[in-house]
């Protein structure tokens, strides 16, 4: 029922850490892009109820204070939980936000015109300029692009929450649990592709990484209320991320009978640290780029093919099985070969262009 103790039956104590190191970093990741989310969109939300400007500065909408705040006032007291029942609720709720906020994305895209910013040329030249961009291309190459890989990796990335999960059901056998899988990952698929299309066919090569930005939400209530709805849906999907840290960490420490104190100490220490990481990291892109090619890599392609080998190697009756898994296994090497160069590269020239300007 434990992911590290799967790694450790099969490939020791080196299996052990490897998984306990791949399943932290990919959560971590995760908890910061989420609080990362929080740290920009609440102080806009904040500004927009007080009839305030975007250029307004206070102490209470600096996002670092707010996102200190949040973690401390809500996560928290939801982090202390002892089992992950209750955040079943604050899940499914979450999900209910995201999807609203895929409506109003393909709502948005029949109501914004696409307008190329206001250039010194003449009306036909003007003319050709915005009919060019407000073109879709199906396939597009800019700096941007060596971070796609990295991110959709990130994102379909559940595997360590699901022996967790499927180890508190009442009712539980790997049937249901395959099948709960199977329309989990149907369903984010459509969501995450719906928001993508909808998202580049509204502003096209205009688009940012953060699409909310891209959205003007001043006096667009609507704007305002899908950014309140992802700040909830993040904040309550947090919990349930650190739960699988936390696990992890008592896990690998021998520690699993249950004690308050520790359940706190640890609990709040790693709060602590993650608010850090989130403070001082300067982009969203940054924790894509790491943890997708490393711990979403391992967990989506390296180890589950790995472990599935090494279990069946005195099995004759799953020759096809086995195929299908190195094949997995050296897509899994073949991703890391070609993205941990480039998001390398990409970071080089940047520092460069920093350096130079």
């Amino acid at each position: 029922m434990v992911y590290e103790k799967l790694g450790e039956q099969v490939f020791g104590t080196t299996g052990k850490f490897v998984i306990f190191g791949a399943t932290s970093l990919q959560n971590t990741g995760a908890m910061l892009s989420y609080l990362f989310i929080v740290k920009n969109e609440l102080p806009s939300a904040i500004k927009f109820l007080m009839g305030e400007e975007e250029t307004f500065s206070a102490w209470y909408v600096d996002g670092r204070v707010l996102v200190v705040i949040v973690t401390f006032g809500i996560i928290l007291p939801l982090c202390l939980l002892k089992n992950l029942g209750y955040l079943g609720y604050t899940s499914g709720f979450s999900l209910s936000c995201m999807v609203f906020f895929l409506i109003v994305v393909i709502y948005k895209k029949f109501q914004i015109r696409c307008d190329v910013p206001e250039l010194n040329l003449t009306n036909s030249a003007a003319n050709s300029t915005n009919a060019d961009m407000c073109m879709p291309k199906y396939v597009t190459f800019n700096s941007k692009t060596v971070y796609a890989l990295p991110t959709i990796a990130f994102a379909f990335v559940c595997h360590p929450s699901v022996l967790p999960i499927y180890s508190e059901l009442k009712d539980r056998s790997q049937k249901k649990m395959q099948m709960v899988s199977n329309i989990s990952f149907f369903a984010m698929f459509v969501m995450y592709f719906l928001t993508a299309i909808f998202g580049y066919l509204t502003f096209y090569e205009r688009v940012e990484s953060n699409l909310l930005h891209k959205y003007h939400s001043k006096n667009d209530i609507l704007i305002l209320t899908v950014r309140l709805a992802v700040i909830v849906a993040v904040i309550l999907t947090v919990p349930v991320l650190f739960f699988t840290v936390r696990s992890s960490l008592f896990e690998l420490a021998k520690k699993t009978k249950f004690n308050l104190c520790r359940h706190i100490s640890v609990t709040v220490i790693l709060l602590v640290i993650i608010n850090l990481l989130v403070i001082f990291i300067p982009s969203m892109k940054d924790i894509f780029g790491v943890v997708g090619v490393t711990s979403a890599n391992m967990l989506i392609f390296i180890l589950p093919s790995s472990l599935y080998l090494k279990i069946t190697n005195q099995d004759g009756d799953k020759g096809t099985q086995r195929i299908w898994a190195a094949l997995f296994l050296g897509l899994g090497v073949l991703f890391s070969l070609v993205s941990i160069p480039l998001v390398i590269y990409d970071w080089a020239c940047s520092s460069t262009n920093g350096k130079g300007r």
